[in-house]
């Protein structure tokens, strides 16, 4: 028997032993598109609808939605309004250099997301991101001088100034 495209993607996130759970008030697919479109290996997969009414929904509304962010797999809950996102859970994402965390950065803040400190920011779903360039995180490895010459850079920032932390681990 053959498999479609989307029983093939349905079957994958079915048998991954850990996905990851984001609860939305009402734009997992929203948020699903956008991920998406911004983020390499990342993909909408298959949009469940509800079978009859829920408490913050009707039949037929989008109820849940597969995805991958940078090939992890996740599933977007269009629960309501009762819980809200928060800094406890977030996306880290590796970046080689200046350019790429600029189009991260830009795409999550530019799209209605915020700003925060050290390399932090939220989408305007509230989901954290930790846009991060390896030269922090090896910076931070190295230990010693190097690292808190380059942690002490780190936290004068919002985004992460790549030369700047270049900088910092020369002393």
């Amino acid at each position: 028997m053959l498999l479609t495209y989307r029983e093939i993607l349905s079957y994958a996130y079915m048998t991954s032993k850990n996905t990851i759970c984001l609860w939305f008030d009402k734009d997992a697919q929203g948020a699903a598109d956008f991920y998406a479109a911004t983020f390499p290996d990342s993909k909408v997969g298959t949009v469940f609808h509800a079978p009859s009414d829920f408490p913050d929904g009707k039949k037929g509304d989008v109820l849940t939605v597969e995805f991958t962010v940078c090939g992890i797999p996740c599933i977007g809950l269009n629960g309501g309004p009762a819980f809200k996102q928060s800094e406890a859970f977030s996306f880290q994402i590796a970046t080689d250099n200046q350019e790429e965390t600029d189009r991260y950065w830009n795409a999550i803040v530019e799209n209605g997301g915020k700003e925060s400190a050290c390399g932090w920011c939220k989408d305007r779903w509230g989901v954290s991101w930790q846009i991060t360039p390896r030269t922090l995180t090896e910076a931070l490895a190295a230990g010693g001088a190097e690292a808190e010459c380059a942690f002490n850079a780190m936290m004068t920032m919002r985004k992460i100034d790549v030369a700047a932390i270049d900088a910092a681990r020369r002393g």
